[in-house]
């Protein structure tokens, strides 16, 4: 092997923009690579190899290779958006296997770029829950994989954090893409609403769900949201829902507010949660940034407005399908949502309400840093044979910080910090922190993000033993934690990403 797995995708265009690899050569060292790890991690719901190959090839004699920002880089979709001649399946039985005529705006986008599809990742029926299991399979994080990846975004976090893939376009509708970034120790980051194509089922869950960058560093994430955001990425222009955030680069220090406080009453936050974002306010005070312990004003009927939007959507989403071919869970969730619909109780005033109170909290700060999760993701098995108080439940009780911002339609990050090795308490994962800002704010959270060294980034399983690797270096310079590890199986029988002996 040249070592093209592990590597950023910024290098991988980068060494094939001057032709010091051929993309061939790199998309088939991926593929090697997905062939030898994924029955276990269950990233995929169909790899595309001959396929993938055959653009790369074509790919190799385009006359502007040398100015395509992701030249030759292998990516992966998530199996909710379209690609051309390719079955959506969505995580149900109940889809059509007929191909897909063309290729999702983000897809296209990927491709004008100069990436090379090389699979659909797994997702959870409909994309509806926090763990990504189906009729498919069940995906596992690759840190633990008796740990579920997270949802919905699950495949698409557990390719990126196995090295599979460099970077990934996931979606967020209640946290899809930060939840599994999460559970997987990547860098997810939803945009805010209209930053980059939606497309996403009937109405994106009344307009929460939007597409994003899936990275092993923040170099690699605004990159991937310049490409899907197209001229409207990294403008500095702020849709309508709220004031622009502030103005990233500029030297002047930002005023951070921490907040543990979950949104939703009675749910508590395990102790390493807090401390990771108490631990992400030193450092940012460090760095000269205003810190301040300032909890969010969540109102109480906060989660029942996201949750109407989130029943309502996914009954709209299933029109037409096969009841008898959904999962027990999901016929309880489209049923739940006819009456969310029938009874009227997605209100518009809710998200302006919302928004409102949040515009207030913001006037006297820039950026808000919570908790990621509330406590250790659930286990890797098969949820969606299970009924739906039981999936909902698990989900709030473990990811209770993302839906706000979906209702706001405002940018969110999750990425993953440093800390101590992990424990018990953790169950093996790496902390990782949630960054909130204004309409705008995504070049000031992937800004901001780049001044926290992140977590570490396990190496691909067949690394060298001393081998790691290594997260690229954000624009000032600050070099991501490099931790040894090693692909092992744990003294309860669990595999996944663990601290080498040194």
């Amino acid at each position: 092997m040249t070592g093209w797995t592990g590597r950023t995708a910024m290098e991988i265009a980068e060494a094939v923009r001057g032709r010091r690899v051929t993309p061939r050569e790199v998309v088939a060292e991926h593929l090697a690579l997905i062939e030898r790890i994924d029955p276990q991690i269950g990233a995929f719901r169909k790899v595309l190899g001959e396929r993938a190959l055959r653009d790369a090839d074509a790919l190799a004699g385009h006359p502007d290779l040398a100015a395509l920002p992701l030249a030759g880089v292998p990516v992966a979709v998530k199996d909710n958006l379209a690609v051309a001649g390719e079955a959506t399946r969505n995580g149900s039985a109940a889809t059509s296997d007929a191909p897909a005529a063309d290729d999702h705006e983000t897809v296209r986008r990927l491709r004008a770029a100069g990436a090379v599809v090389v699979g659909l990742t797994s997702v959870p029926e409909l994309c509806v829950f926090g763990t990504t299991d189906s009729v498919f399979g069940t995906t596992r994080s690759p840190w633990d994989l008796a740990r579920s990846a997270g949802g919905s975004s699950g495949g698409s976090a557990a390719a990126v954090a196995a090295a599979m893939v460099p970077i990934v376009v996931g979606n967020d509708g209640m946290g899809s893409i930060r939840i599994p970034a999460a559970n997987c120790g990547v860098l997810g980051l939803k945009p805010g609403h209209g930053v980059v194509p939606a497309g996403l089922g009937v109405d994106g869950w009344s307009r929460m769900a939007e597409n994003g960058p899936i990275a092993t560093c923040v170099a690699d994430a605004r990159l991937l949201l310049a490409v899907l955001g197209g001229a409207a990425a990294g403008s500095g222009a702020a849709p309508a829902d709220g004031p622009a955030a502030a103005a990233p680069g500029d030297g002047s220090p930002l005023r951070v507010a921490l907040s543990v406080r979950c949104p939703t009453r009675g749910i508590g936050v395990a102790a390493d949660r807090t401390a990771a974002v108490r631990d992400t306010g030193r450092h940012l005070a460090a760095a000269g940034h205003r810190v301040t312990a300032a909890e969010a004003p969540y109102p109480f009927w906060l989660g029942a407005a996201s949750v109407a939007r989130w029943l309502a959507g996914t009954a709209a989403d299933a029109r037409g399908l096969d009841p008898a071919l959904l999962a027990p869970r999901t016929r309880r969730h489209v049923a739940l949502g006819r009456a969310v619909t029938r009874a009227g109780l997605v209100r518009p005033a809710q998200r302006t309400r919302w928004q409102d109170r949040m515009e207030r909290f913001f006037v006297h700060h820039d950026v808000l840093v919570t908790p990621a999760l509330a406590r250790v993701p659930p286990p890797a098995v098969s949820w969606h044979t299970r009924g739906w108080a039981a999936n909902v439940l698990s989900n709030i009780r473990y990811a209770p910080f993302s839906h706000p911002w979906n209702l706001a339609r405002w940018p969110a990050l999750v990425l993953p910090v440093p800390s101590q090795a992990p424990g018990p308490a953790s169950g093996g994962l790496p902390a990782s922190v949630q960054l909130v800002a204004p309409p705008g704010g995504e070049e000031l959270l992937l800004a901001l993000a780049a001044e926290r060294p992140l977590g570490p980034a396990p190496p691909p399983p067949d690394a060298p033993p001393a081998g790691a690797r290594a997260r690229c270096t954000p624009p000032q310079g600050q070099a991501g934690a490099k931790v040894r590890r090693s692909w092992a199986t744990s003294s309860s029988g669990s595999a996944g990403w663990q601290r080498a002996p040194r």
